[in-house]
């Protein structure tokens, strides 16, 4: 599973691993493929600068990445200067927190402790924090630095580019595509509606061509519904140069959910048991299906708010519902691909599998084209 971009970067296989857990990322990147850690959740630079330094002891030499949140438009108080978690938590009207203590109190989740801080936070998701990210990352030998909110402000591109760091961006859209060439990046990720977390409107079937077609020569990673090597194949004869996988990465078993009843939820849920909600943070997300997603998208409730509002909102909520294990509004960012992810397994035999079912596919096509 070998392409252009995946020889430039040194690795064996061209499949991008996103997760949020420095041991997936580094297992990836040590199975052959190319592990990306997820910095949202790392609102303390020292916590990021930890694992970080974890991962060059674990990831073997091998070259690994970074994902931040940043938007590429700064969003400033209403009296200039950066927006603040407090300006935020003004904005967020009394009808919403009620309705969220309505929500939580309707199935007897408890409070958490006295002084204890929510666990789910949007800070990660600010300019400011995405900058501290970046302080800390460029002391590390990363080799990408990927955007999930799209193409990077202009001075971090010029910033990646000067230290040798290629710059990935996603994209639901060929305009949106189009947009992150114009703005000097160097690989788009062509994320499909099948995908978890954020995603636009198109599948990826259709995304993947228009995307590398909008962009060509910029290589282009397919993301949306992958999760096996026939579909991995699927996406370098759509003219991907590899394959970007996030979701299949929840339950192997160096991630740490840290919620057995969540683990259990995802090997139980089949392809249509996700939905696209702006319950989490605002913005369309795939997520498991829950009644915490109900209540949100019920014609009758309070609506969400924009970014960054609702994720602010329901940060405390979030965390108690995690924290509790309160299964029936318990759910992830997660996508369409769930309905594969049936057993617990080491990211290597993720790989194992990956790779058997790649050959597969590539052995019919041949024996298609008279070439077996």
């Amino acid at each position: 599973m070998q392409t252009e971009l995946s020889k430039q970067l040194g690795v064996e296989h061209a499949v991008f691993g996103f997760t949020p857990f420095p041991a997936v990322a580094a297992a990836i990147s040590r199975a052959g493929g190319f592990g990306v850690l997820g910095a949202v959740r790392y609102t303390a630079p020292d916590d990021l600068a930890r694992d970080l330094d974890w991962m060059q002891e674990h990831v073997d030499g091998r070259p690994y990445g970074l994902d931040v949140v940043m938007p590429a438009k700064k969003v400033e108080a209403a009296g200039g200067g950066a927006l603040t978690e407090a300006d935020v938590e003004a904005m967020i009207p009394a009808a919403h927190r009620k309705f969220v203590e309505e929500t939580l109190a309707k199935h007897e989740v408890p409070g958490l402790a006295e002084g204890e801080a929510s666990g789910w936070r949007i800070t990660g998701w600010m300019e400011q924090v995405a900058r501290g990210q970046l302080d800390v990352a460029f002391d590390y030998p990363i080799k990408l630095l990927a955007n999930a909110l799209g193409s990077p402000p202009a001075d971090v591109i010029a910033r990646a580019h000067g230290q040798g760091v290629l710059v990935a961006a996603l994209a639901g859209s060929a305009r949106h595509a189009r947009k992150h060439a114009d703005a000097g990046i160097d690989i788009v990720v062509a994320q499909g509606y099948e995908a978890g977390g954020h995603t636009g409107e198109i599948a990826s079937m259709v995304l993947t061509p228009e995307v590398t077609e909008a962009v060509a020569p910029l290589p282009v990673l397919a993301a949306g519904g992958i999760g096996s090597g026939e579909q991995v194949a699927a996406a370098l004869a759509l003219g991907a140069q590899g394959v970007w996988l996030g979701s299949v990465w929840l339950t192997v078993t160096e991630a740490d959910l840290h919620s057995p009843a969540l683990t259990r939820k995802l090997l139980a849920a089949g392809s249509g048991d996700t939905v696209r909600s702006r319950a989490l943070t605002g913005k369309p997300a795939r997520q498991l299906r829950t009644e915490w997603t109900d209540a949100w998208d019920d014609p009758q409730g309070p609506g969400t708010l924009p970014m960054p509002l609702q994720g602010l909102l329901v940060a405390e909520a979030v965390s108690r519902i995690q924290k509790y294990e309160v299964e029936p509004l318990l759910g992830t960012p997660v996508g369409q691909i769930v309905g594969r992810m049936n057993s617990e397994r080491g990211v290597q035999a993720v790989f194992d599998d990956l790779t058997r079912g790649f050959e597969r596919a590539v052995a019919r096509l041949n024996r298609i084209a008279g070439r077996a």
